[in-house]
């Protein structure tokens, strides 16, 4: 199960910075990079997220969004988004809805011990809400291609 290329995404609903909730489709409408992460204030995680951060210009000229998500509170997003100057939306998926949905929940984090945190995945998604771009990996110390996740958002920019 999960979800794949040509297929909407589901519309799981999401706990943003204010602490409020949130419905996934409310914030589509244009192309989306969701970047699945396992874990604020990890090293692997730092590193992403970072470099998404210094690639906005690219996707903000190409009229796109990076959304992230994680199982992390919205406390804990909060003041890891603020102390890494984050600037893009970090979004909790606290009660698993959207790992579960998106079939990429790790059972087997830091060897079973953090069960039910997100793979590292990034989707590629267009503004009607299909995804046209998927990277999920078994290894949360592997990053996506950048390179790549930029190429694809520059198709569902075309």
């Amino acid at each position: 199960m999960g979800v794949d290329v040509g297929q909407r995404v589901p519309d799981v609903t999401l706990v943003n910075a204010e602490r409020k909730a949130v419905k996934l489709s409310e914030l589509l409408g244009k192309p989306t990079v969701l970047v699945f992460f396992p874990g604020a204030f990890t090293s692997v995680c730092t590193k992403e997220l970072c470099t998404f951060r210094d690639s906005m210009a690219k996707f903000n000229d190409l009229k796109a969004q990076v959304l992230a998500i994680s199982v992390d509170s919205p406390f804990a997003q909060k003041v890891f988004a603020e102390q890494q100057r984050l600037n893009f939306p970090l979004l909790s998926d606290y009660n698993r809805e959207a790992v579960r949905k998106f079939g990429i929940e790790d059972p087997n984090f830091a060897g079973g011990a953090l069960p039910g945190v997100a793979k590292r995945a990034v989707f590629g998604v267009d503004k009607t809400g299909t995804v046209k771009y998927k990277w999920v990996s078994d290894n949360p110390g592997i990053e996506p291609n950048y390179q790549e996740v930029e190429a694809a958002v520059r198709k569902l920019a075309a």
